[in-house]
């Protein structure tokens, strides 16, 4: 493995002014991290442990109603805590299907959301556009869990199961960088350029952390869902999953994951059709053949198209008569 330091900061002043090294990495619960610095596909000379900073692990209720997550949160506190739980719940199922306990344990809630492609031809050093070639060799070789929507020149999908559900519960995204600076952005905009950024999959900037994820009260409660199709039932990434969540104002959010290089949100007309009222089998079905318009699968992956269509004609159903 290659060799580095490590540095374990008690402030974020500190912790990023180290980060603002050139070759220097955050690093939260590892679970990922570790793995691509063994396989060899970054070579940090510096790891910045970002847990012990102060509140970095706290979960709270602003006083304007919005719920902070601190970004070191581990995966299994979000899945279990009592101001997500309820009010959340579409996040905490979402977490609960991450992976084995021992990764719900260590894995932190930045961590996930930053994490690398999961793409073996990525992972396994292949020429791609992720290791510095122009062209992605999915798109003629082995693409059964590939992207169907949005994709190219990268058609690897992001792996996270509360990116999904926090697309589709509004989230926004709080990221700190040297000096201090601070800046949000809502979730869709972490991953925007995700297939056409060949060095990471995420907005972030060399030296910036998520230091916060922030939940609107308005998305609290309603009618939530979270479904995780997978090859193996169980610690598995998703072959396609989906976050559906119908807010106590009546506005409907439908996020697809496992189909596109981030959460795929669907169109939001299909969204408002959902949300006018109980919609017959004909309805639901055109609605779903809507969502999916845009769907463009590869030589082995048009099961994602079937499977996304399933999924959002069972949430449809759902949400329309909830």
């Amino acid at each position: 493995m290659h060799s580095f330091a490590y540095e374990s900061p008690s402030s974020a002043v500190e912790a990023l002014a180290a980060l603002s090294a050139p070759n220097a990495v955050p690093l939260g619960g590892g679970t990922d991290l570790l793995v691509t610095i063994k396989e060899r596909l970054i070579h940090p000379d510096l790891l910045v442990d970002l847990r012990r900073i102060p509140n970095a692990r706290e979960i709270s209720t602003l006083a304007d109603g919005t719920l902070r997550i601190g970004s070191a949160a581990r995966i299994a506190e979000v899945a279990v805590h009592p101001l997500i739980r309820r009010p959340f719940s579409a996040l905490a199922e979402a977490a609960q299907l991450v992976g084995t306990p021992a990764l719900r344990n260590m894995g932190t809630i930045g961590g996930n959301l930053g994490q690398r492609t999961r793409c073996w031809y990525f992972r396994r050093g292949v020429s791609c556009f992720k290791n510095g070639a122009t062209g992605c060799p999915a798109i003629e070789g082995e693409n059964q869990y590939h992207a169907i929507l949005d994709a190219g020149p990268c058609y690897a999908v992001h792996p996270s199961d509360p990116a999904v559900a926090l697309t589709a519960l509004d989230a926004t995204i709080e990221i700190s960088g040297a000096g201090g600076t601070t800046r949000t952005v809502p979730i869709a905009e972490l991953f925007d350029g995700a297939s056409q950024n060949p060095l990471r999959e995420t907005a972030l900037a060399h030296g910036e952390i998520i230091s916060a994820i922030l939940l609107p009260e308005s998305a609290a409660g309603g009618t939530q869902q979270y479904t995780k199709l997978m090859q193996r039932g169980a610690w598995d990434f998703a072959l396609v999953s989906i976050a559906a969540v119908k807010r106590t104002d009546g506005e409907v959010r439908l996020v697809l994951g496992g189909v596109a290089p981030g959460p795929y949100r669907v169109n939001p007309s299909v969204e408002q059709d959902v949300a006018s009222g109980e919609l017959d089998d004909e309805s639901v079905e055109a609605l779903a053949e809507r969502a999916l318009y845009d769907a463009e699968p590869l030589s082995k992956n048009g099961y994602k198209v079937q499977q996304a269509g399933a999924l959002l004609k069972r949430a449809m159903h759902d949400l329309s008569r909830a």
